[in-house]
């Protein structure tokens, strides 16, 4: 191997540890035995943790479990809006909770840092709002007139504060001095999406620009790959590597393979069983399915089903 190869190598390793470590605290959701953080010593025990997030966690008891929180709803809303393809957002009970998938600059690993950015400024928001925390509370800066001339304000949510404790414990890492490798640029810029747009990233991770670091001026930026391609804005997604295909198992990635997934047989979209199944084909069973039937409603108030059997056909990658 020639030494530039080496020097790639260890360049990409090294990526490989950064990236991993960096999203370590998405283990917090992995927590829910631990009850509520309330105490200091708590934070010295909690897995996945950089010493700068142990000490954030110690000023911030308050807000920590709507940290835990955060993180819970950025892997649920992933499972969700991944459900229907290889990758699926599947977890492990090890660090880090998304296998290597995250060390990895894809489009993946760039939607997982968008979501749980997004997740925690959306949980510590609704904490603010709702009373939760004495360091914030709703923002009452919101007002306006109706169209009637009535004046009205109210308890807004305070987006600002979740914001920038979402910026503060989850950028730690990538803004940490001397943190300028593409892929630190890479999180930062996708996590500052993820706080953005949120409700779009799915949308956005199909939409994802390919990119590669360059010096523009002093310092060193993300441009698209592909010089055809129109520059990204501050709330599209970016990665620096291509995709696997996920087809098959490999546990030391933290990549399940879709052997044994539901599919869909009569869909042409990547959760028929063509694209899900990577072409290996499909099994069929037929299964019964119970279900409710011949609802009745009963004054009052109550309604009354049947408990009906039907038969269905399931279909599952080879």
């Amino acid at each position: 191997m020639s030494p530039r190869s080496c020097l790639r190598s260890l360049r990409l390793l090294v990526f490989a540890v950064f990236s991993a470590a960096a999203s370590n605290w998405l283990y917090l959701a992995k927590l829910s035995s631990v009850g509520s953080i309330s105490e200091e010593e708590t934070c010295e025990k909690l897995k996945g943790l950089i010493q700068r997030q142990v000490q954030m966690c110690k000023r911030n008891l308050e807000v920590m479990d709507s940290v835990r929180r955060g993180a819970q709803l950025a892997i649920e809303e992933c499972q969700y809006q991944f459900r229907n393809r290889r990758w699926n957002c599947s977890t492990l009970d090890s660090l880090p909770v998304f296998g290597k998938v995250v060390t990895q600059g894809t489009r993946e690993a760039a939607f997982v840092y968008a979501i749980s950015s997004a997740g925690v400024a959306f949980a510590v928001t609704r904490a603010c709002s709702s009373g939760e925390l004495e360091k914030c509370g709703c923002d009452r800066t919101v007002h306006g007139v109706s169209p009637q001339g009535f004046q009205w304000s109210g308890c807004s949510d305070n987006i600002a504060y979740g914001v920038a404790f979402s910026q503060s414990f989850v950028d730690v890492r990538e803004r940490n001095k001397g943190a300028s490798s593409s892929r630190a640029l890479m999180n930062l810029h996708n996590n500052e999406a993820g706080r953005k747009v949120g409700h779009a990233l799915k949308e956005k991770f199909d939409g994802a620009t390919e990119v590669e670091p360059r010096r523009v001026g002093s310092s060193r930026a993300l441009v698209p790959r592909n010089a055809q391609f129109k520059p990204h804005t501050d709330e599209d997604l970016v990665y620096l590597e291509p995709s696997p295909d996920f087809c098959e198992q490999d546990m030391r990635s933290g990549v399940l393979g879709t052997r044994g997934r539901t599919c869909n047989k009569t869909s042409k979209a990547i959760d028929g069983c063509e694209l899900l199944c990577c072409g290996r084909g499909f099994h069929t069973a037929q299964v019964e399915l119970a279900e409710r039937c011949s609802c009745k409603f009963h004054w009052c108030c109550f309604v009354k089903c049947r408990q009906c059997q039907r038969l269905v056909e399931l279909h599952t990658c080879r």
